[in-house]
């Protein structure tokens, strides 16, 4: 049996519940948060899709540049030590970014985890690109994470529709791309699904 640790609020109902949030952290929390990871420098593209029909849930960005960020648009993880502007998550060390993936998959939907590296000016470039693309519209997380990379290097062919899942497959096409799922048997009812987390670390990773 997984052990589970309760949180004081109730998860939203759906993975896209939130809308465009003004969301302004302080210069000194996000300098507080800043994590460099020991990784070279990488553009990440989360796709959540749903079992067992394979459609897509959300789109959201993990950055691996001068730090490591996830651009997370119209979402609804927060976390007391995660400070964010707009959309933009700042301090995912390896446990945030485990939690972040814990929080999406579940018995009805499993996480794609699709990476590219790239050289740390590009790495900088998509970080600047998230920065400037401001707080998203709930249900708008694939045309602004196709947004984003547009404004990237050898990104620039990414589509801005509504679909993950095409987002997802022209980034298949990217050369060298390294994939990843992650799936668990968590309830579907996010309302019922307790994070399994304690003083910030996700207990039981890794997974499949």
């Amino acid at each position: 049996m997984k052990r589970r640790v309760f949180l004081a609020a109730a998860l939203p109902a759906a993975l896209s519940a939130c809308g465009a949030q003004n969301i302004w952290a302080s210069d000194e929390a996000v300098r507080a948060a800043r994590y460099v990871a020991d990784e070279p420098p990488s553009i990440t593209l989360f796709t959540v899709i749903g079992i067992p029909r394979g459609e897509g849930g959300h789109s959201a960005l993990m950055i691996n540049g001068s730090q490591r960020v996830i651009f997370d648009p119209a979402g609804s993880w927060r976390h007391p030590r995660i400070p964010e502007r707009n959309d933009v998550l700042y301090g995912i060390t390896p446990n945030f970014k485990n939690f972040y993936i814990d929080y999406h998959a579940r018995s009805t939907y499993w996480v794609a985890e699709d990476t590219v590296i790239v050289s740390p000016a590009v790495a900088e470039q998509a970080i600047r690109a998230a920065e400037a693309q401001g707080a998203v519209n709930k249900s708008f997380c694939a045309v602004a994470t196709g947004s984003v990379l547009q404004r990237v290097p050898g990104f620039e062919g990414a589509p801005s529709g509504f679909s993950p899942i095409k987002l997802r497959n022209w980034f298949l096409t990217l050369p060298n791309v390294t994939s990843r799922r992650h799936q668990d048997g968590d309830p579907a009812n996010n309302h019922d699904v307790l994070l399994r987390q304690k003083d910030g670390v996700v207990v039981g990773y890794p997974r499949n």
